[in-house]
């Protein structure tokens, strides 16, 4: 058996490998740099293109792009009228800005526990959480896989509910052959750096109801308008503009635009390295008994953003944490996502406590994301392979 680099062994690669890593390419520098070099550097006429191509590959009647991920939430929160008083309905296995959307509302997260084979919201789970007081559904497609649409657009239209989709993580998954993006009330996503594409930060919000467009267009830009047909008091001088509610400067360049159309471009290929790696992952460990991973649904297809699985360590001689660090040893560093947003101090000083969630806390305890990002190599998916079983081998109870 081999000794793992911990306990005095040979690491299993000479140099690291990190979870998440972005792939730029000339293209997307050359698309940047035509930007730079034109009159328009922030939000200009690339914008609406942008916009126009997510909606090509989302299905979506409408897209709004906004500086970041976390806006996106934002500005869905408000155009679905959550204030103070109201309760919303979010999984507990999340990033915080899932829930953070809610509570700049002045409404109150209500955390759903998940389904701990999908490790999506558990929609058996969220009519029990319903009273008087919802007003809407945060979704969050975890790792790219798309939550159970079809029972929750139900649940929202008996309710009377706003559903949004967080795919933060799904960009180019679909939903019984539907986009990601074209299924909800709302759809937010994000473009940070580990995510399939990247423009360095940016977000958008996807929908197919008009009014719900033009109100995000607004908090996306101070709540201010050119349309007089959504003025208080219009004038036709041609310089007039009115602010008519309280929005946000949550507008993106067009140089991240340019970046994020050439990124685009490369999506289906990203998709299906991503995925390759994810069979080997599949494969490598699907008679481990101590590693569990996360079940993928028949009727969905996966931009997938993270590759996450669960170490049973009741039958290991060590917790995660010493498995975590041991497979940095191995040169192999992992993440983890995500600690329960209700368990963040924030939270439990607003009085949320541990046990809420049990399936959520279970799977947190156990939770590793392996390295998945697009310039992995064949070798570098074997050393983290390799790796693993190490480690599950050497750390094994009764071997």
């Amino acid at each position: 058996m081999e000794k793992p680099a911990i306990a005095g062994g040979n690491p299993q690669r000479s140099t690291p490998i990190y979870y998440g890593k972005q792939y730029i390419d000339e293209d997307d520098i050359k698309a940047v740099c035509d930007v730079l070099r034109s009159d328009y550097i922030t939000c200009g006429p690339l914008i609406g293109k942008l916009e126009e191509k997510i909606c090509k590959v989302t299905g979506a009647k409408y897209a709004v792009c906004v500086s970041n991920g976390t806006a996106a939430l934002h500005i869905a929160a408000m155009a679905a009228g959550f204030k103070p008083g109201d309760e919303v309905i979010v999984s507990c296995i999340t990033f915080a800005a899932s829930a953070n959307c809610i509570r700049y509302c002045g409404a109150t997260p209500v955390f759903a526990d998940i389904d701990p084979l999908t490790l999506n919201i558990d929609a058996d789970r969220i009519e029990s959480l319903i009273t008087p007081k919802t007003k809407g559904i945060v979704a969050v497609d975890f790792a790219g896989q798309p939550v159970d649409n079809d029972r929750i657009r139900d649940i929202c239209k008996r309710h009377n509910l706003v559903f949004i989709e967080d795919a933060a993580h799904a960009m180019g998954s679909t939903y019984k052959g539907k986009g990601v993006g074209s299924l909800a009330d709302m759809t937010c996503f994000s473009f940070h750096p580990v995510k399939t594409v990247t423009c360095g930060e940016g977000g958008c919000v996807t929908t197919n109801d008009e009014d719900t467009y033009k109100h995000l267009l607004r908090l996306r830009s101070h709540g201010i308008t050119r349309d007089q047909s959504q003025m208080n008091n219009p004038s036709d001088d041609p310089w007039y503009n009115e602010m008519v509610e309280l929005g946000f400067n949550y507008r993106l360049t067009d140089f991240q635009a340019a970046m994020l159309m050439s990124q685009l471009d490369k999506l289906p290929k990203f998709i299906q390295r991503r995925n390759e790696i994810a069979s080997c992952y599949e494969e490598a460990f699907k008679d481990e008994e101590v590693v569990k991973t996360q079940k993928i649904t028949d009727d969905v297809t996966l931009g997938r953003h993270l590759y996450t699985i669960e170490i049973d360590t009741d039958k290991l001689t060590v917790g995660r944490r010493e498995f975590f660090d041991a497979l940095n040893a191995e040169n192999i560093h992992c993440q983890v996502h995500y600690l329960p947003v209700y368990m963040h101090s924030y939270y439990e000083k607003l009085g949320y406590k541990k046990g809420l969630c049990p399936n959520g806390e279970k799977y947190y305890e156990r939770a590793l994301s392996l390295p998945l990002f697009y310039t992995m190599t064949d070798s570098d998916v074997k050393d983290v392979i390799s790796g693993v079983k190490k480690l599950t081998h050497w750390f094994k109870r009764d071997k």
